[in-house]
């Protein structure tokens, strides 16, 4: 994921984890369920960096081995 699409998806994410959190409040306790675990991942979306790195492949060849 590039950061604009990560941004995009993180943020809505959030919002929408929000409004499930917001919407418990007033209607039945067990939407928390889908809200809480949809607001982690959207920050964990958002925050996380370390997805655009490529590693480079280290190998190690020897003699007749392929």
């Amino acid at each position: 994921m590039n950061t604009l699409s990560r941004t995009i998806t993180g943020t809505i994410a959030i919002i929408l984890g929000l409004f499930l959190i917001i919407l418990s409040i007033f209607k039945e306790y067990f939407i928390l369920i889908y809200g809480i675990p949809i607001l982690i991942i959207g920050i964990f979306i958002l925050l996380n960096k370390k997805e655009d790195d490529i590693e480079t492949i280290k190998t190690k060849r020897k003699g007749g081995e392929k």
